[in-house]
């Protein structure tokens, strides 16, 4: 190539160079593939007229950043109210601490701090004017509202600092009712037991049932009604959760009644810190309520039908009595129609697999054998049909031992 022919070539390139800046079009790069155009590396941006990527607009940073904002403000302004007896009203709930806020002068004597109420099973969410009343309105933890002492807390997705405050009673010199704790996590804590020895076979529902009825039946309850609330099985252990930490002191009086064939084991859990308890085991419970010193004052009739029998296996079969007199089995007719009403009765309880009725003159007459596909629809008929009246007499239902109903022994 002459030099001429280079000195062309060298002013057409640079006439191409010329040509481009002027409309604004930048050179593509030579490891680009022909159709892709350079990618937009930046979220929102565009690509400069020199290629480099150019950031989002500025009013899309701003939009994102006030919707962080107001929701992080929104946080800050709310406060967890625990505790709150059922039925409570949002409407009342936001009035009686709007009104405590006023009487200690955390607000002024015309002020509403707290603008919203959202009232749930056993706890509330409030929400006030400003974080700065949020933090003031700390010093309710402890109030009593109803005959129960409310908690109020952060809720837990509050990511700022801690804030220290004062308690209610701190505030206003009041005392707590006795046994009552504040710290929430503390007061689950007390009121959670350690079950161990359990067996695959038991269930959360039957557990919670059999320890609560166990509980009614010989007074280890302060209130009516089941004081176990909750129940979570993890392999051979279990944790139940009572009412009160009164109730569950209680019930570790529980710790060695049978179930099931096995021994439970009713401790405090490895996190329990406080001191040690003074109780007894179920035998020593057992024989003080048999002998009549220990009285279930709470206990409704037809309930802790599993406690009564506590010392005797849990089987798939069960014995029902006082549901049937001898004139019952005399007809033939009737007899086959008793035993059809009964299966259609008691399969609603789970999978029933038999119903044995012995007829007049024979062993075990006026008795009625169920047998179960498993122990656990064989407890929930107990519990079921324990405690029902017939023709005026109380339904006694138990486990009956399997060996003896394959061997038709109703003695």
């Amino acid at each position: 190539m002459s030099i001429d022919e280079r000195r062309q070539r060298s002013r057409s390139r640079s006439r191409s160079r010329e040509r481009d800046a002027s409309t604004g079009v930048a050179q593509q790069s030579p490891y680009s593939r022909p159709g892709n155009p350079p990618s937009n590396l930046m979220y929102g941006g565009g690509m400069g007229v020199t290629g480099i990527p150019t950031l989002p607009s500025l009013p899309a940073f701003a939009t994102a950043a006030n919707a962080h904002m107001a929701a992080q403000e929104k946080i800050n302004r709310e406060l967890f109210v625990g505790n709150t007896p059922p039925g409570t009203s949002e409407m009342l709930l936001l009035q009686f601490l709007n009104g405590a806020l006023r009487r200690v002068k955390i607000c002024g004597p015309q002020e509403t701090p707290i603008l919203n109420c959202r009232v749930n099973t056993k706890f509330a969410f409030i929400e006030l004017t400003d974080s700065e009343m949020a933090n003031k309105a700390l010093n309710l933890n402890g109030i009593p509202f109803l005959g129960a002492v409310l908690k109020v807390s952060r809720p837990s997705k509050y990511g700022g600092p801690h804030v220290p405050a004062n308690t209610w009673q701190q505030l206003t010199g009041q005392s707590l009712p006795a046994g009552t704790v504040l710290d929430a996590e503390q007061e689950k804590i007390n009121r959670e037991l350690f079950v161990g020895n359990t067996t695959p076979e038991m269930t959360e529902r039957m557990l919670r049932e059999f320890l609560g009825n166990a509980m009614e039946q010989v007074g280890l309850n302060i209130m009516a009604g089941n004081p176990i609330t909750s129940c979570r099985v993890s392999g051979k252990f279990a944790f139940v959760e009572l009412r009160s930490p009164e109730e569950a002191a209680n019930a570790l009086n529980l710790n060695n009644i049978p179930f099931m064939g096995a021994q439970l084991r009713v401790g405090r859990p490895s996190k329990w810190s406080g001191p040690p308890d003074n109780h007894g085991n179920w035998e020593d419970v057992l024989a003080k309520y048999m002998s009549g010193e220990l009285q279930a004052g709470n206990t409704a009739p037809g309930q802790g039908a599993a406690a009564m029998n506590a010392n005797v296996k849990a089987t798939r079969v069960v014995e029902l009595r006082n549901m049937l007199s001898n004139d019952d089995l005399v007809n033939e007719t009737e007899y086959n129609e008793l035993v059809e009403d009964t299966r259609d009765e008691c399969g609603q309880f789970g999978q029933l697999l038999n119903v044995c009725i012995p007829k007049a003159g024979e062993a075990g007459a006026t008795k009625i054998f169920l047998e179960y596909a498993s122990t656990d629809d064989a407890f929930k008929a107990i519990k079921g049909l324990e405690g029902r009246t017939f023709d005026g007499q109380r339904v006694e239902a138990t486990f009956y031992d399997e060996t003896k109903f394959i061997e038709k022994d109703f003695s």
